[in-house]
């Protein structure tokens, strides 16, 4: 009998160390599958176009180490300047739902198209979190914002305010 309970276990301990590793493969293969489509919605949702220093400047020819970690080019207008914040460091200590509901309630000045992020899906956010979480080393911050009325430093790009709306 013990032979037989022997053989019994060894069969159950392999066929769970079999699962487990399955269960492992499929994971991995689900994480990546997630990262992948986060870096393929920050290629074509334009993320990558202020939020990485040169990205339009070198038509996309950007090392995907370098991406989203803000950029010192600013965007001035009659808001003031803005300039695009690090993203890395944006979401480095936001939980995924965090950074949903965040993505979803956000008003921002321009030229951040805030209303496109708080209409994306919930999986495509959360595709884009794993992205950005999957980059590695955060960087620095981004120059910070310059009221209306002072002079940011260059380089800037100058948006007029909108048309006037009087009869």
């Amino acid at each position: 009998m013990k032979n037989g309970t022997t053989r019994l276990s060894l069969s159950v301990m392999f066929f769970l160390c079999v699962a487990a590793i399955n269960f492992s493969a499929n994971a991995a293969d689900s994480d990546k599958r997630l990262i992948e489509r986060g870096a393929y919605l920050a290629r074509i949702g334009g993320c990558n176009d202020c939020h990485t220093e040169g990205y339009l400047q070198n038509e996309g020819n950007v090392p995907v180490a370098e991406w989203l970690k803000g950029s010192s080019f600013g965007w001035r207008g009659p808001w003031g300047t803005t300039y695009p914040p690090n993203l890395r460091l944006y979401v480095k200590d936001l939980t995924e739902s965090q950074w949903v509901q965040v993505a979803r309630s956000l008003r921002s000045r321009p030229p951040m198209p805030w209303f496109n992020l708080n209409k994306m899906h919930k999986d495509d956010l959360r595709a884009i979190y794993h992205f950005i979480k999957s980059l590695g080393d955060p960087g620095k911050q981004a120059p910070p914002f310059v009221p209306p009325g002072q002079e940011p430093p260059m380089p800037y790009a100058t948006i007029p305010g909108p048309p006037p709306t009087g009869k």
